[in-house]
């Protein structure tokens, strides 16, 4: 699997999302729904807080964070999210630098990208370890993605804005008229 490629369909996917999303008014965009995290605004604010921080991790930053800033807080509430052109962009800036270290952290070979780490965090008040490979927190940066992508798709399809097809086949695989 090709890390790059995996991340390319997130940011491709990403867009039409952010542009759904964009079609909401302030208030559509923290209305609060039955599913998830609750709002659109919350949901997109902690996917991109968390895609950051792991990036942290993958980056080797492996002792516990300690106070976040607001933009990389993935536990704001709705009220305090970033506003859509906020968020829309600062994860712009963020999906490149993402990106780069992605490629730079995969072009170090298989043995940086599966050795794992010990990962230390503050969970509760309590001190936590774990460990994990880079390439293990890459798939939970992915998958935490597409869990919470799907939410805020459902929140969208509740206030009345039509999506589109955005599963990997449609939007990655090379597409050819069959002979």
């Amino acid at each position: 699997m090709d890390p790059i490629r995996i991340y390319d369909y997130l940011i491709r996917s990403r867009s039409y999302v952010l542009r759904w999303t964009g079609e909401l008014s302030d208030e559509g965009y923290r209305t609060e729904h039955p599913i998830g995290l609750g709002s659109p605004a919350r949901t997109l604010h902690h996917m991109m807080a968390a895609e950051w921080l792991y990036m942290q991790r993958i980056r080797g930053r492996t002792a516990p964070l300690g106070d976040l800033p607001h933009e990389h807080d993935p536990e704001v509430s709705t009220a305090s999210s970033l506003g859509f052109a906020d968020l829309h962009a600062r994860w712009m800036s963020q999906q490149r630098e993402t990106r780069e270290d992605i490629s730079r952290s995969w072009a170090g070979g298989d043995d940086g990208w599966n050795t794992p780490l010990l990962v230390s965090t503050v969970f509760d008040g309590n001190l936590h370890e774990y460990r994990a490979s880079p390439a293990d927190i890459f798939v939970q940066l992915i998958m935490h993605e597409i869990h919470h992508r799907a939410q805020v798709l459902h929140m969208l399809k509740r206030s009345g804005i039509s999506t589109g097809e955005i599963d990997f086949n449609t939007l990655m695989y090379m597409p050819r008229v069959a002979d």
